[in-house]
C-alpha cells in the first residue's frame, strides 16, 4: 500500500486523485490534505479518507472544520499547515496540486524529506527550476510528471536514451476560443473562457489554455524536467487532444502517447509508477473518432506562448515574473477588472520592466516574484 499526501485535495487534480483511491482503496493510504477554503469538501474527505492530518487556510476554518470531522485527525492551517502536509507525515509520494507559486516551499519541503513527488503544480518547476532539479538529484527522489502532456513524454521515454532525442512536441488542444481570430477575442467574457472544448480543469489553468500562458509553461517545465534545451522543444495544435504529446529521435522514429482526454490517467501512472493497473476512464475507440487533426502554432494569435519561450530563454528570474504576472492578470480577468486580451499586456509591460538575475537563490525568487504580481496588480487600462 502507498501512502499519499495531497497538497490541493479539493482542486481538479485533488478530486480527480481521490476518486483513483476511491476506486482502489487497497492500493492507496491518504495521510494527509490541504483544500484552502472549501470547508465542505475537505470536510467530505476528510471523513471518506481518514487522513491523519489536513490543513486548510485559516484558523477560523480549521476551528470549524475540527468540529465536524473524527478527532483523530489533527487540523492546522496557513503556510505552517501546507508545510506539515508535504514533509511530516509517513506519505511516500506528494502530490504537488496548489495552483500557483505557493506549491515551492511544501514541494521542496518534502524533497528534503526524501518523498517522491508527483508533480501538477507546474509553478515549481518554472520558478525555481534549477534549484529543485538539484534537490531532486541530491536527495535521490522521483519526481513524476502528472500533466498529461509530461506524462506523455515521460512514458515514451521508457526504454529510450535522452541524448538520443532529436525533437519533442507537446499538442495543444487551442483552449476555448483556438477557431477564433483576435479581432474576434475582443469584448469575450469569462463565461465563455470557461468553456474547454476537452477538459475538465481548474478556472485559473482554462483561462491559461485559453491565452495559451499554460502551455508556455509547460514548455518551461519540460526544460526542467528532461533537460531539453529549447530549440528541441516544439508545440503543435491538435483540437482532439488524443495524442497528448510525442518525441521524435534522431532516427526520425516518432513515439507518441494516446489516450482520451482524462487527467485520471497520468495522475494514476504517478501514482502506481513503474507498474500500470485498470484505471476508472473509458477506453480510447480511434474507430468512432476517425479522423485527427493538426496545425502549426501561430505564435502572432497567441503571443503569451511566444513571451513565454522568450523568459524561458532569458532564464534566470524572468519566468518567476512572467508566470506571477500572469497569476495576477489571469485574477483580474476572473474578478471582471480587466479584458481578456490585456492579460497579455499585463505579462508583456511585466516582463519589459523587469531586470533579471542569473540562477538566483530562492529568496531573489520569491523577492522578484513578489515584485511581478505588485507591478501587474497596479497596471491599470
Amino acid at each position: 500500500m502507498k501512502k499519499i499526501a495531497i497538497l490541493g485535495s479539493t482542486g481538479s487534480i485533488g478530486t480527480q486523485t481521490l476518486d483513483i483511491v476511491q476506486h482502489a482503496p487497497e492500493m492507496f493510504q491518504v495521510e494527509a490534505i490541504s483544500a484552502g477554503y472549501n470547508r465542505d469538501k475537505v470536510i467530505e474527505q476528510a471523513n471518506q479518507f481518514q487522513p491523519k492530518l489536513i490543513s486548510v487556510a485559516t484558523k477560523e476554518l480549521a476551528e470549524d472544520v475540527a468540529n465536524q470531522i473524527p478527532s483523530h485527525i489533527k487540523v492546522l492551517y496557513g503556510k505552517e499547515g501546507l508545510m506539515e502536509v508535504a514533509a511530516s507525515t509517513d506519505a511516500d509520494l506528494l502530490v504537488s496540486a496548489l495552483v500557483g507559486s505557493q506549491g515551492l516551499k511544501p514541494t521542496l519541503a518534502a524533497i528534503d524529506a526524501g518523498k517522491d513527488i508527483g508533480l501538477a503544480n507546474k509553478e515549481t518547476l518554472i520558478s525555481a527550476g534549477h534549484i529543485v532539479t538539484e534537490a531532486v538529484a541530491r536527495k535521490g527522489v522521483a519526481l513524476l510528471p502528472i500533466d498529461s502532456e509530461h506524462s506523455a513524454i515521460f512514458q515514451c521515454l521508457n526504454g529510450e536514451k535522452r541524448s538520443q532525442i532529436a525533437q519533442i512536441t507537446i499538442t495543444a488542444s487551442g483552449g476555448s476560443f483556438r477557431d477564433r481570430t483576435r479581432e474576434e477575442l475582443v469584448g469575450v467574457t469569462v463565461e465563455d473562457a470557461l468553456k474547454h472544448p476537452n477538459w475538465s480543469m481548474g478556472a485559473k489553468i482554462t483561462i491559461d489554455s485559453a491565452t495559451m500562458v499554460n502551455k508556455g509553461l509547460e514548455v518551461m517545465e519540460a526544460h526542467w524536467l528532461f533537460g531539453l534545451p529549447y530549440d528541441q522543444i516544439h508545440v503543435l495544435i491538435h483540437p482532439e487532444s488524443v495524442i497528448h504529446s510525442y518525441i521524435e529521435f534522431v532516427d526520425h522514429s516518432v513515439i507518441a502517447q494516446l489516450g482520451n482526454p482524462d487527467m485520471r490517467v497520468p495522475i494514476q501512472y504517478a501514482l502506481t509508477y513503474p507498474d500500470r493497473f485498470t484505471t476508472p476512464t473509458t477506453r480510447l475507440d480511434l474507430a468512432s473518432i476517425g479522423k485527427l487533426h493538426f496545425r502549426e502554432m501561430d505564435y502572432t494569435r497567441f503571443p503569451c506562448l511566444r513571451m513565454a519561450f522568450e523568459s524561458g530563454r532569458q532564464s534566470g528570474t524572468t519566468p518567476t515574473v512572467f508566470n506571477a504576472a500572469n497569476e495576477i492578470a489571469v485574477a483580474r480577468f476572473l474578478r471582471g477588472e480587466i479584458s481578456f486580451l490585456q492579460i497579455e499586456d499585463i505579462i508583456a509591460a511585466a516582463l519589459d520592466k523587469h531586470e533579471s538575475y542569473a540562477n538566483p537563490p530562492i529568496e531573489r525568487i520569491f523577492e522578484q516574484d513578489e515584485w511581478a504580481r505588485a507591478f501587474a496588480a497596479s497596471i491599470q487600462f
